[in-house]
This record gives C-alpha cells, sequence and structure tokens, in this order.
C-alpha cells in the first residue's frame, strides 16, 4: 500500500549551527503554522526549543521551562504535525539505548524521518540547554563543550524527537535528536541520557521534507561542508 503523504518542516540546516550561524529569520507563529510538535533554538541560541500539542516553549540553562511568544525568532527548528503511525508501550524500565532499540524494532523503514514521542515516568533524565551568544558568534561546539548538565529525577514528561535519515548528513542530526519538557512544562532540555520506568513510544512517519534556507549573509558566507562535520555533531549532541 502507497504510504499516504506526510511533511516534515525544517529550518535551515545542522551545518549552519555547527559553524556559528544563530541569527533566527523563521518566527514561532510560522513554526506553529507549519506543525505542533517539533524542537530547535532561538535567535542568538538563546536556549533550546520544543514544540508540544501546539505549545512553544523555551528551555533554558537553570533547567526551567517558559513559554514563547509568536515573535521569538529561531535559526533552526524541525516540525510537524504529529500523526500516530507506529506505538508501543513499555512497562519495565528502559534506559535511552533499550528505548532506541525498540524504536528501531517497529519502524516501517530506516530509509524515511521520523516524529518521536515518548511520554512517561523517568527516574531520571540528564539534559542541559545552549545559552544566548553574541556577536561575533563562537562555533556550536565550543558553546556546547562548555555547558553545565542537569539531572532531573523521578519525572513524568515527553521526549520530543526525530530520527533522520544518515543520507541527511549534514542537513539535520543522523540519527537521534531529542529534548524533554516535563508534564507541567515546568522544566526540560537538550537530552543527554535517562531512565524510562514505564511509558509509550510513538512513531510519526515523514516521507517529506519542506526545507527553508536562511537568507543571511552569515548563512551565505558559512562553511557548511568541513571535513569534521561529523565528528562536529558529535560533540554538539552529545
Amino acid at each position: 500500500m502507497t504510504r499516504p503523504r506526510h511533511i516534515i518542516h525544517q529550518t535551515s540546516v545542522m551545518a549552519a549551527l555547527l559553524d556559528g550561524v544563530f541569527d533566527g529569520e523563521t518566527d514561532v507563529a510560522t513554526l506553529l503554522d507549519r506543525g505542533d510538535f517539533g524542537l530547535g533554538t532561538f535567535d542568538a541560541l538563546d536556549g533550546e526549543m520544543v514544540i508540544l500539542d501546539g505549545m512553544c516553549h523555551r528551555l533554558t540553562a537553570d533547567g526551567a521551562a517558559h513559554p514563547v511568544e509568536g515573535s521569538a525568532r529561531t535559526p533552526f527548528a524541525v516540525v510537524t504535525r504529529f500523526v500516530t503511525h507506529a506505538r508501543a508501550s513499555l512497562t519495565t524500565a528502559h534506559d535511552r539505548a533499550d528505548v532506541r532499540a525498540v524504536i528501531d524494532g517497529i519502524l516501517p523503514s530506516a530509509n524515511y524521518m521520523y516524529a518521536v514521542r515518548v511520554d512517561g515516568r523517568f527516574s531520571s533524565m540528564r539534559v542541559r540547554a545552549v545559552q544566548a551568544q553574541a556577536h561575533p558568534y563562537p562555533r556550536l561546539t565550543d558553546v556546547t563543550d562548555d555547558q553545565a548538565t542537569r539531572e532531573l529525577e523521578n519525572v513524568e514528561g515527553t521526549v520530543v524527537g526525530f530520527r533522520t535519515p544518515a543520507f541527511e548528513h549534514g542537513i539535520s542530526v543522523p540519527g537521534y535528536h531529542a529534548h524533554f519538557v516535563s508534564a507541567d512544562r515546568s522544566s526540560g532540555g537538550h537530552i543527554l541520557d535517562y531512565t524510562l520506568d514505564c511509558g509509550e513510544v510513538r512513531l510519526c512517519v515523514g516521507t517529506d521534507l519542506h526545507l527553508e534556507l536562511p537568507r543571511t549573509e552569515l548563512f551565505a558566507t558559512a562553511d557548511l561542508d568541513p571535513d569534521d562535520l561529523d565528528e562536529q555533531v558529535d560533540r554538539a549532541e552529545s
């Protein structure tokens, strides 16, 4: 059976973010017109973004989550309208690698993009968040190398993420990229590790990618094909 078309919208590319292209052009109101689920960052790299159930929050370095107005801008974001195409219930403890294995086991195909939602109770959740930068912007790895991490314990919430095929090298983060927000929308961050006590995994298949490139001088002059691109992605994400 032919799979229905489902669009994932992306603002800019990961290679640009790595090279310090932090000026935002697209606003949050536009993102919310395109989807109700997603992640990214904000103008000048001012915190991590999570979009869940049509609401956008900024996740800051102190581990807190704050509602965001539609006028806020982003240099990098990925959004979609989440529709559940596959799911799995987890009734025993799973670490992050275990959850990824479960997800990989229910993928209809490894060649599509997937929005990944995991709702549950987490005995531990280790997160970090980037802080606002000033011109001239540093490289992303210089920012994330010095990030403080926070440990959340016995927290209910949602993993908001995407699983991206390897052929999107340089466009997005190959493999998994995920942020977390607590059920009460008070805390969260970019996920480094976690242990899930119990919960539910849901997948939304993306067959189409709508990619919007920035029209800024920083983007026009960025180095989007460095020799160490894979190494930079690994450092920035982990």
